[in-house]
């Protein structure tokens, strides 16, 4: 297989499916504070059906925050399989391979950056859910 190819597939595929799941983690936090600003739990005949909007889309989020890492990871191991094919392919130069393995980490990095801010806002909103029910168990 040629190797610019699977490092296209990391520099773009994997590190842009990240920024994609960034994207679509902070859409979700920003609707859902939205949400929650404007709700009214009057308008609700029964907790559950509260709950159920409460909790729109919140395992999305959970999701993208415990999955991340993994993405991230499998672009670190592609990079990193790259590098040896370029190893036996060109021969050994340790500068170069010390580059391209600290280039290689940077899948898991983003991984880890995007999982650890989809979890602080799966955190944020779930604290924010049990509030609203809290509230609205006080009015019954």
């Amino acid at each position: 297989m040629d190797l610019n190819l699977l490092k296209n597939f990391v520099d773009y595929g994997i590190l842009g499916f990240l920024v994609l799941l960034s994207v679509i983690s902070l859409t979700i936090f920003f609707e859902r504070i939205m949400f929650y600003k404007r709700i009214d739990e009057g308008k609700y005949k029964s907790r559950k059906m509260l709950e159920i909007d409460l909790t729109k889309n919140l395992t999305t989020l959970g999701s993208i925050a415990s999955n991340a890492p993994y993405i991230g990871l499998l672009g670190t191991v592609i990079s990193i399989m790259i590098t040896f094919a370029s190893i036996s392919s060109s021969g050994l130069n340790a500068g170069k391979i010390t580059s391209a393995l600290a280039l290689a980490l940077k899948s898991t990095a983003a991984g880890l950056v995007v999982a650890i801010f989809s979890m602080f806002f799966y955190n944020a909103l779930l604290r924010k859910t049990e509030t609203v029910l809290a509230r609205y168990d006080e009015k019954i």
